[in-house]
């Protein structure tokens, strides 16, 4: 027994170290740890994380690549178990991420930045940083004589009238394991009375179902799909730059709009530094390299280019539909409300 429990606390300390890149200081002396745990691929994150070493030499930085619910439970566990944990959280799980600050695992900062929207922060303690369209993804060769859905409606009548020729050739999330195909198909309902319609008729398709946005970007990029639905645009837009093939519709009836959440943990090593570092990434700079650098759409009202929240704004106006960060978000994590809407879901999947 003794040696099995060796070998697991071994094997778990392994997964561990492996999810962790240190970023070391450019001035090594007497350098300050800064540890981050983060559901943005550490690969992505590395202009950010220059860009801040850089104005702060002396920093080192530990970055966790985590999943967005290990973060959670994380976090939970280490400052409920009298541990220290990170100096900031970066997580797409915008309902994971209010939660934490509602429990009271969040530090509150004040006012970070006057110019940053009302619906982008809550109590001072957690902040959205990108602005992210969900959008619908197509195969451009598939709709060759066929105008492809401009919104949701659309999309419906296409997967009825067509059926034959989109049959098992749509995807989208599956709800029961992605918290975003979730969050999305959740705000679907509060913007959409008839939402129920699309997700019968793609039903009837044979529509796949997959976890996360790359193996729907895949096969539609190649044509073994032709249509994804409420793929997150940031992921999408990095497949259109290298994939000609593929086309991307923001749908002209509503947009829903995420944005990954920064916090600072009460129970933070190093507060200053996590702060520090989340100024950074609400600051025009850290903005800039964000949207330039890394493709995540900005959402400082000063930063230009077309992958800012200005840009989209001036583009495509009332149709976008940010969702609001607030106590809101944590109604979607209630296990009986949670486990009535995946019962909706799944009957509207079989048309009944």
């Amino acid at each position: 027994m003794r040696i099995l429990t060796a070998l697991f606390l071994f094997l778990f300390s392994v997964v561990h170290a492996a999810a962790q890149t240190i970023f070391p200081a450019v001035n090594t002396t007497a350098p300050r740890v800064l540890t981050v745990y983060s559901s943005l691929d550490e690969n992505v994150s590395k202009p950010l994380i220059s860009a801040f070493q850089r104005e702060n030499p002396s920093v080192e930085v530990h970055y966790h690549d985590l999943q967005s619910l290990d973060i959670y439970e994380r976090v939970i566990n280490e400052t409920d178990g009298g541990r220290r944990t990170a100096d900031l959280l970066l997580s797409s799980a915008m309902d994971l991420q209010v939660k934490l600050a509602n429990d009271g695992y969040a530090e509150n900062l004040g006012v970070l930045n006057d110019e940053w929207p009302a619906w982008a922060r809550w109590r001072n303690s957690v902040f959205g940083l990108t602005f992210e369209p969900s959008v619908i993804v197509y195969h451009k060769p598939s709709f060759i004589g066929l105008k492809p859905p401009a919104n949701r409606a659309e999309l419906a009548d296409l997967l009825t009238d067509k059926g034959d020729r989109f049959f098992r050739r749509m995807a989208t999330y599956d709800i029961e394991r992605s918290g975003l195909g979730f969050l999305f198909l959740a705000r679907d309902t509060e913007h959409d009375r008839k939402i129920w319609r699309l997700v019968s008729a793609m039903g009837s398709s044979g529509v796949k179902l997959y976890s996360n946005s790359s193996s729907i970007l895949e096969r539609v990029a190649d044509g073994r799909l032709a249509l994804g639905y409420n793929i997150l645009g940031s992921y999408a837009q990095s497949w259109v730059d290298k994939n000609p093939d593929l086309g991307i519709i923001l749908p002209e009836d509503y947009t829903v709009v995420m944005s990954r959440i920064a916090l600072v943990p009460k129970a933070a090593n190093q507060p200053v530094l996590g702060r520090r570092l989340l100024d950074f990434l609400m600051s025009r700079q850290g903005q800039t390299v964000m949207a330039r650098d890394i493709k995540l759409p900005a959402l400082h009202p000063d930063v230009s280019g077309e992958n800012t929240v200005s840009a989209f704004r001036k583009k495509f106006g009332a149709r976008l539909r940010p969702i609001p960060i607030g106590p809101g978000l944590v109604a979607y994590l209630d296990q009986v409300k949670r486990a009535r809407f995946i019962n909706r879901w799944n009957k509207a999947l079989r048309g009944e």
